[in-house]
């Protein structure tokens, strides 16, 4: 169990890092988030 704990860390930081790395900046990231976040709203409002 301690094994599974500890490789689930790796892959979020390893998920993480490769989510900023595609967006180049924390910047990007959020402008992403932003516009995932609009995409969402604006289906659930339909």
């Amino acid at each position: 169990m301690k094994r599974f704990a500890s490789l689930s860390a790796v892959l979020a930081v390893l998920i993480a890092g490769l989510s900023l790395a595609g967006c180049n900046t924390v910047h990007g990231f959020g402008q992403d988030v932003e516009k995932v976040g609009g995409k969402i709203s604006g289906a659930a409002q339909k």
